[in-house]
């Protein structure tokens, strides 16, 4: 085919001007103008949906113009719900350092500064006397805006997020999480996936990543938190009782303990490290996969100008001291910093290449704000998706097949008229879809199935009604235009009913529910058209002038 004719203009238009030929040749001169409109529409749906299946062209695959939903072509839907808790505690925690920073630089002596139980405080003890006042006045230039102070005697300090911040840094995470998961799924490659808040507390999350191949890795990529710390060692050991022995058995206020992989496989090594953490994935600015010395994959990360400045600050004053590289709360690795290092890092670790390539595409994307729970998971594979939409196929051949018998059956020629409508009923309904980019599911199925029925409703409805006055004793062709036209009213009813039921299906609905209320109302419009004004205009030209005495009804 010419490049010129391969345009879906191009093509309709050589298509409409073939049908104003024919038009001109074969259809009355009162009915051409009709004919060619009505035959330009049909073919612009057609031109619209077609090839509507996927297909393989040079070794290249190109996806059809209808947009198979998740159930039709294979892939992964999910619902996460966001930990938010984990945002608060980070927020917290940072807020801790603050403090810690302001006290050093002012020489306010303080005996410790610790996250409080319910992550959304932090207490500060042991405040010099005399400086009870300077510290507090420092905290309140330092947090003026959503937090409560709350002095206390004995020199300690309790700062308290406000209910208003606490809810703004949920609904942000929530936010931040979106669109983290919107640039790894882009890593990924998913064509026209799916990530939305869902539900009515505003912390789940729905992933529909229709199409994928790999689900195991996508499932990898997406639930993976990536959140990497480094954060000084104080001590480390091959058990947690080992490491506490002594420390009266209790882990120190300020540290916490993280377990990491051991040089042997499956035996742990036990980390206490500082709580805070120097540097965070907030303070990534790029990382890719590589090897070290020994052939081995890692990841080597840089890091943004301000975070390179703190990372150069704490590896300056600790050299000498371990650092572990801390992710998704596992030691990586925890080498000695033999001096200060700036904005350069390398993660090593027991993964494979593949795992690390992982790996460092959702550290690029970036690390998610919070920790994600699985609350449901549905994996669809291709073979399935195919097996429905040829199910589906199947199912509308037949339902089409078994109402053209019974048409041609009970309504002679007539039901030909129907059959004909039935089918520009169909063409529109894909043609819509197609250029609306509306998603096809396989209850969208059910419900082009369900329109063939109300297209077939409506013709009986016609049908009746031009037999009920051709018993009347009108000729023909008043029969037939009082039958269109006395059930007009009927046929705006009934569909205005159902698209008004469809309509709520598809504001209140779920994902099936609305893929069946999408071709619903798509049917339901097209159906008006064609059992109409195309059955009518049918009608008109195999009539013709000429009179009629019977009509095969």
């Amino acid at each position: 085919m010419p490049e010129t004719l391969q345009n879906p203009v191009a093509q309709w238009f050589l298509a409409t001007a073939v049908l104003a030929a024919l038009s001109y040749m074969f259809v009355r001169r009162e009915l051409r103008v009709r004919a060619t409109a009505y035959g330009s529409f049909l073919v612009a749906c057609i031109v619209a949906f077609w090839p509507p299946h996927t297909r393989v062209v040079d070794g290249k695959e190109i996806p059809g113009k209808v947009r198979l939903g998740l159930d039709l072509q294979g892939g992964i839907h999910i619902v996460m719900q966001v930990v938010t808790d984990d945002a608060l505690a980070a927020v917290v925690d940072d807020s801790v350092q603050t403090v810690r920073e302001i006290a050093t630089r002012k020489g306010i002596t303080i005996g410790g500064v610790q996250r409080g139980g319910n992550n959304t405080s932090l207490v500060v003890e042991g405040v010099e006397p005399a400086r009870v006042k300077d510290l507090q006045d420092e905290m309140r230039t330092a947090f003026p805006v959503g937090w409560e102070t709350s002095p206390e005697p004995g020199g300690r300090f309790v700062l308290q997020l406000t209910d208003g911040e606490v809810r703004r840094i949920r609904e942000q995470t929530v936010q931040e999480t979106l669109r983290t998961l919107e640039r790894r799924v882009n890593v990924l490659g998913v064509s026209e996936p799916i990530i939305a808040q869902h539900g009515d507390k505003g912390d789940q999350i729905l992933i529909q990543l229709p199409g994928v191949k790999d689900i195991a890795a996508a499932r990898r990529v997406i639930q993976k938190t990536a959140q990497l710390a480094l954060k000084l060692v104080e001590d480390s050991n091959s058990t947690r009782e080992a490491l506490l022995a002594g420390r009266n058995g209790a882990v120190p206020a300020g540290f916490e303990v993280v377990q990491g992989v051991g040089e042997e496989p499956g035996q742990p090594v036990f980390y206490l490290v500082q709580r805070e953490a120097i540097v965070t994935g907030r303070d990534l600015k790029n990382a890719r996969a590589g090897v070290d010395e020994n052939n081995k994959p890692d990841i080597e990360f840089t890091l943004t100008p301000m975070g390179g400045d703190k990372f150069g600050r704490a590896t300056g004053a600790n050299v000498g001291k371990r650092l572990a590289i801390i992710l998704d709360e596992i030691v990586e690795s925890a080498p000695v910093i033999n001096s200060k290092i700036n904005d350069r890092g390398t993660i090593t670790g027991t993964f494979s290449q593949q795992e690390a390539e992982e790996l460092a595409k959702v550290l690029r994307a970036g690390a998610l704000p919070a920790s994600l729970k699985p609350l449901q998971e549905i994996s669809v594979g291709a073979s399935l998706g195919s097996d429905s939409i040829r199910s589906g196929v199947r199912a509308t051949i037949a339902a089409m097949a078994l109402l053209a018998a019974f048409l041609v059956a009970y309504y002679k020629l007539s039901g030909v008229n129907a059959i004909v409508a039935l089918t520009a009923n169909l063409i529109i309904l894909l043609g819509a879809m197609a250029a609306y980019e509306a998603t096809l599911t396989l209850p969208g199925i059910a419900g082009i199935i369900l329109t063939v029925g109300v297209g077939v409703d409506t013709n009986v409805l016609v049908f009746e009604r031009i037999r009920e006055e051709i018993r009347n004793g009108k000729p023909v062709r008043n029969a037939i235009n009082n039958g269109f036209e006395r059930v007009w009213i009927t046929i705006l009813d009934t569909h205005a009913t159902a698209l008004i039921a469809a309509a709520f299906l598809f504001q209140f609905g779920t994902g099936p529910i609305k893929g069946f209320a999408v071709t619903l109302v798509w049917g339901l419009i097209a159906n008006v058209f064609a059992s109409y004004f195309v059955s009518k205009f049918l009608f008109e030209w195999v009539l013709g002038k000429r009179q009629v005495a019977t009509l095969s009804i």
